[in-house]
């Protein structure tokens, strides 16, 4: 069994030297050629299950525009596998090899590509292809993208194209149907690592798998992603609720599932066929993606997107941070601010259905800034608006893998009524990195959302804890455990903590209250002086009475302006959401100074007995060991 990355690795080996040199123009090659592999395998599938139980089937692409006719390895053995026309699997290919070089470039150029765009847009309208089904209408989507082959050579292609054809589910040593999913995460990694041109589109799968899991989405819901990247939190949610359903799930609620489920919105032209590519091959027939950009609202390719609904059920995201947006994008928004993420948040609760939930990632300079109006002014809306009901704060290196040191946390809220308490669960104990990276476990969740049992938890996650003493014979408080119970006092534990915010608004509330009837008052004494002003100037008083006035307003004005300025620091500083854990427990270190400098002087000690032990043993091993001159002498005696 060969690993999945290794297969890829071998693969992206050869488009390097085949005039693909870096990732951002491999992934989009690899993509159409994985595509229709994948795609092929799934439809021989589906056919042979469709035969078992007398069913019709329609396949979307047919002879010779199928993986098997034109692309996989062709053999003229017997056990070699069949067509449903009864030819051998790559007698396309066998026939362009035969006509000579440059016959497979000619065939994929005039003939592949050109009726793969057909199925999506009619060539002699330019209009939509009225006969295409709707899978067809997007794989003709996917393919739009690709003009040509970037391979440089047929020899190398065809390598390509073998080593692609073994990328199968006897070949791969994973649980899953392959997907596309498994391999752009491991790509754009790669691209994030290099230059961090992938970690915007990359949000780790078990970060997304923790968040499918907490916000549960059921059939019937509508599912969205206003930044979609690759399309992992939708291929999460649809592989959430399958399983859910089971095998007993009826044809009509399939057809929900896959048809009428998941939208999502992606700007990047590299990343939008991936994504619709991604979701097909997990079995979403119809993802209803938008291609465009979701601030500006401008689109490039909308047709997938007729249908979707004006807010939806359920969204997930996890929004760009620390880009800048123009003014064409902040024009449409309240609170205008060139910050993505504040923008896209805005977006988000424009578009969450009433009664709906949203799980998102944002980062930790949008949850603690207060010195920036749109900022706070935000999170006031997502707090009048939204039960923002759950925090987890993530360790620092979730995302470095990716290109992204920002510290990130997940925000749970429901559009329903106010916020009244936040519950938080504090996972930045646990030490990630490259090797070492954040998994559902950590989370408490099994793969399919079960609570796991402790033994089954992650060291990193439990170790601090078992260690200490006082919790001999306790359960490990993880957060899928504590879930449950969020904002309660059985969810409160050493990483967990509620936060009354209502109580915390009242408060500020009554600290602002006395500095604002200040201001009321030096304001009004204003009036009265700006009326006493207009009688001086009117009466003809001397200059220096009237500047006395005038410098008494301004100072008036000052004084009320520093109070209302005052009390507004209070109200922004309610907003300040950051995690910071009460129930942390500190190592103190209680040592006196002299304590202290008596264990470095012990510490000396038994660094000087160790060195001077050291030494002893290499002069005898010296005494041990005979020059080589006095070999020579011997053995010449």
């Amino acid at each position: 069994m060969q690993s999945l990355s290794a297969f890829v690795k071998s693969i992206c080996d050869i488009m390097r030297r085949s005039n693909c040199a870096s990732a951002l123009q491999y992934v989009p090659e690899l993509t159409w050629i994985l595509f229709l592999r994948i795609l092929d395998a799934q439809e021989t599938r589906d056919q042979e299950k469709a035969e078992v139980v007398g069913a019709s089937f329609t396949p979307a692409l047919r002879a010779p525009y199928r993986w098997q006719d034109w692309a996989a390895p062709w053999s003229d053995k017997t056990e070699h596998p069949k067509t449903p026309e009864g030819k051998a699997f790559g007698w396309k290919r066998q026939e362009l090899f035969a006509a000579g070089d440059g016959k497979l470039f000619e065939f994929i150029h005039k003939e592949l590509l050109p009726h793969l765009h057909s199925l999506d847009i009619d060539m002699r309208t330019g209009l939509p292809n009225p006969a295409a089904a709707p899978k067809q209408r997007v794989i003709g989507r996917i393919m739009t993208a690709v003009e040509k082959v970037r391979v440089d050579s047929e020899t190398n292609l065809r390598d390509i194209l073998d080593r692609v054809h073994e990328i199968s589910i006897d070949h791969i040593d994973d649980t899953h149907f392959f997907t596309l999913s498994q391999v752009y995460e491991d790509l754009l990694l790669k691209m994030g690592e290099k230059n961090s041109d992938g970690g915007q589109f990359f949000t780790p799968r078990e970060v997304i798998r923790a968040m499918v899991h907490t916000v549960a989405p059921k059939l019937g819901q509508s599912v969205y992603d206003p930044c979609c990247g690759t399309g992992g939190f939708l291929a999460v949610a649809y592989e959430h609720i399958a399983c859910k359903l089971g095998e007993s799930a009826t044809s009509t609620d399939l057809d929900t599932l896959k048809h009428e489920t998941f939208f999502g919105r992606e700007k990047e032209n590299l990343v939008f066929p991936i994504a619709l590519a991604n979701l097909v091959l997990h079995g979403i027939d119809q993802p209803n993606l938008w291609h465009g950009n979701s601030l500006t609202r401008r689109a490039t390719y909308g047709a997938l997107f007729e249908q979707a609904p004006k807010q939806f059920d359920v969204i997930l995201a996890n929004p760009p941070f620390g880009g800048k947006e123009g003014k064409d994008a902040q024009k449409n928004f309240a609170f205008e601010t060139s910050a993505t993420q504040v923008l896209f948040l805005q977006d988000i609760l424009a578009e969450l259905a009433p009664g709906g939930t949203c799980a998102v990632v944002l980062d930790e300079g949008l949850l603690f800034r207060t010195n920036e109006s749109a900022f706070v002014e935000t999170k006031r809306k997502l707090l009048d608006e939204c039960d923002l009901w759950a925090i987890v704060s993530l360790p620092g290196g979730v995302f470095s893998t990716a290109g992204a040191g920002v510290k990130t946390n997940l925000l749970f809220f429901t559009k329903s009524k106010k916020t009244e308490r936040i519950w938080y669960y504090d996972l930045s104990h646990v030490k990630v990195g490259k090797k070492t990276p954040l998994t559902i476990a950590h989370f408490g969740f099994g793969k399919t959302g079960n609570v796991l049992p402790d033994v089954q938890l992650p060291a990193t996650l439990s170790a601090e804890w078992s260690a200490d003493e006082t919790n001999a014979g306790k359960a490990f408080p993880s957060y899928a455990t504590l879930l449950p119970h969020h904002g309660t006092p059985q969810g409160d534990s050493r990483y967990s903590w509620t936060v009354d915010f209502a109580a915390r608004r009242a408060e500020a509330r009554a600290k602002m209250q006395p500095l604002l009837e200040q201001s009321a008052a030096i304001r009004a004494k204003v009036v009265d002086l700006k009326e006493k002003l207009k009688r001086l100037k009117k009466d003809g008083s001397p200059a220096s009475e009237i500047a006395a006035v005038e410098a008494r307003i301004r100072e008036q004005d000052k004084a009320a302006r520093d109070l209302d300025a005052e009390a507004g620091g209070i109200d922004a500083q309610v907003f300040d959401l950051k995690a910071v854990n009460p129930n942390a427990v500190a190592r103190v270190d209680d040592r006196t100074p002299v304590q202290i400098i008596q264990n470095i002087e012990a510490q000396g000690r038994i660094v000087a007995q160790a060195l001077t032990r050291l030494s002893a043993l290499l002069i005898a091993d010296e005494l041990v060991e005979e020059p080589p001159t006095t070999m020579r002498v011997v053995g010449a005696a």
